[in-house]
């Protein structure tokens, strides 16, 4: 009965600062969201947000996961490490939201990379060893993998 009450004062715009004895203390929030002092802790127990950097959060970008990349195709498709190649595709997003570019061979290598539009990147290639490969890129919407491409040793 205590929860029910103390959810429905809160629909009303009370923040709730104990709901562990009875009656139950509350204080009317100034606006939706606003902090109490000493209100440390949520109706449920999980620790509430005291502050946070506006500044970060306003330069977070903000990516579109509901397009995922798709890699069309990798030119040249025969390389050597250190060559760069070019990664064509759709839905690479932005440059905030394009993360990685790693080659199966190398997977535990770092491959450098300059972001050009949302449907090109240019990729230097890793030391790998010599063989066929795939190329994958990890962006906002998600990942995408390449056809094989031939790794030529050094």
């Amino acid at each position: 009965m205590q929860k029910r009450k103390a959810l429905w004062l809160m629909s009303l715009g009370f923040f709730i600062v104990s709901a562990s004895a009875s009656p139950i203390a509350v204080s009317y929030a100034e606006e939706p969201g606003a902090m109490v002092d000493g209100a440390g802790f949520t109706l449920y127990g999980t620790e509430s947000i005291k502050g946070f950097d506006a500044g970060k959060v306003e330069r977070d970008p903000v990516c579109d996961q509901s397009k995922r990349p798709r890699i069309s195709k990798v030119e040249p498709d025969e390389a050597r490490p250190g060559d760069k190649v070019v990664i064509t595709g759709e839905n690479f997003g932005t440059k905030e939201c394009f993360h990685a570019v790693t080659f199966s061979s190398a997977s535990n290598k770092s491959v450098e990379f300059k972001f050009m539009s949302d449907s090109a990147i240019e990729a230097t290639v890793p030391d790998a060893k010599a063989g066929m490969s795939f190329v994958i890129i990890v962006a906002g919407g998600g990942s995408a993998q390449s056809k094989p491409v031939l790794i030529k040793s050094k």
